[in-house]
């Protein structure tokens, strides 16, 4: 029977450099996200009350709405 060593050590840097590829991806998603909740923003605040009443909104939440949806 072969025994396999699982108690390996990481080549010398890979955690941090993977830490920092991750707060370079997370402050990417962020700022997609942020862009995505503005450009919402913006549509729906394009809209007469009218068309916001057909599709079951107001005014009045469409920050909470467009922050809510793009961040999820």
């Amino acid at each position: 029977m072969a025994i396999i060593e699982t108690s390996r050590t990481v080549p010398f840097g890979a955690v941090s450099t993977f830490r920092i590829v991750s707060l370079f991806d997370t402050a990417l998603n962020s700022i997609v996200a942020a862009y995505h909740a503005r450009k919402t923003e913006k549509t729906l605040h394009s809209l007469s009350n009218a068309q916001l009443e057909d599709i079951g909104l107001v005014r009045a939440n469409i920050r909470s709405i467009s922050q809510r949806a793009a961040f999820m």
